[in-house]
């Protein structure tokens, strides 16, 4: 639990889950909660006994058109074949619900949407436990997700009233990043601050010659680690939409591979990965060039999320440790620029 989740006794929490449910006329359960970090879920049963999710979303963090977005893209993918979450109406047709600010609680939206059955990959800062053959299988899958989703995208006109983040240039390195300032969050040595500040306009130049490139931009999912994959027999299962947006696809495939660095077959993930992908996309040689680029920024991404969450209880500890990782993925491009 993070710093927002912990202010909430469990109680409240549970009956701010029921006064959603109403909406779905779902109200004779007691929700299970299955995580409460951005936001809280539950595992709830629909009117037919099917299991599904219910999500109370982060007060502030995306708006009512963002979050509906969200779900009509995730209903579009699900739509083109790949195994999603999709939105689930309410009794009277609306996939998102606003719940009114009480004593306890601002105002926030919820909706709930289908349940997935498979097994989670892993858990981040836990060894994968997968014997290789299987893990060479379910990134092969997972590359080949990666690009139907992007193909399914690219195919789809979105509504006039889309709206979602963006992972460009001003999202990532502008002076307001999408997950904050990672070069002057509190917490920060003054050392590594002023390594950080330093790395935004050479990584700025880089991201530039990206897009002057041409390199494949749009909608992502941009936080596909491995708690977010889910496997089946022959397929996977991809969840948690909350971070998805536009952004360079070089983007999602480093945000994959970056908390895998550590494992000792990740040269075998990368492999799997990359040749799943190209199973279903063109991914050209001159774009996987730019993987250490990626890497770095979105170790930087890290960072800044951290640094504008102090109030998490291993807040200092996972600073040192991204802060760390970027600086040891920066290396490279800080002495190519003293050289």
């Amino acid at each position: 639990m993070d710093e927002h989740s912990a202010a909430l006794p469990m109680a409240a929490l549970h009956g701010r889950a029921q006064q959603a449910l109403r909406h779905w006329g779902l109200t004779d359960q007691t929700p299970e909660l299955l995580k409460f970090r951005e936001n809280a879920v539950f595992r709830i049963r629909l009117a037919d006994g099917a299991p599904a999710a219910l999500r109370l979303h982060r007060p502030g963090y995306h708006d009512d058109r963002a979050l509906a977005s969200e779900l009509q893209w995730m209903a579009a993918l699900k739509a083109g074949g790949l195994h999603v979450p999709a939105p689930v109406p309410t009794l009277d047709g609306r996939n998102l619900v606003t719940l009114p600010a009480t004593s306890a609680f601002a105002s926030q939206h919820a909706d709930v949407v289908s349940w997935m059955h498979g097994e989670e990959l892993g858990r981040s800062g836990e060894p994968l436990r997968h014997p290789p053959e299987l893990l060479a299988a379910i990134f092969g899958q997972l590359g080949e997700a990666m690009a139907e989703l992007h193909n399914i995208s690219d195919r789809w006109t979105p509504p006039a009233s889309f709206t979602r983040p963006a992972w460009d240039l001003d999202g990532l390195l502008g002076e307001s990043p999408f997950w904050g300032r990672f070069w002057d969050c509190p917490g920060l040595t003054p050392d590594a601050a002023r390594q950080l500040a330093a790395l935004r306009p050479l990584l700025a130049e880089r991201l530039r010659a990206a897009d002057r490139s041409g390199f494949d931009y749009g909608l992502i999912h941009a936080d596909l680690v491995r708690e977010n994959v889910l496997f089946g027999d022959d397929h996977v299962e991809l969840i948690d939409f909350d971070d998805a947006g536009y952004g360079w696809r070089m983007f999602d495939i480093a945000t994959t591979l970056l908390r895998n660095r550590r494992e000792p077959h990740f040269d075998l993930i990368q492999a799997s990965l990359i040749a799943g992908y190209r199973r279903r996309r063109p991914l050209p040689e001159a774009a996987l060039e730019t993987l250490p680029l990626f890497l770095l920024i979105r170790s930087l991404t890290y960072v800044g999320w951290i640094g504008a969450r102090p109030g998490t209880s291993d807040a200092q500890e996972r600073l040192a440790r991204y802060v760390g990782e970027a600086l040891e993925l920066a290396e490279p491009f800080l002495q190519e620029r003293r050289g």
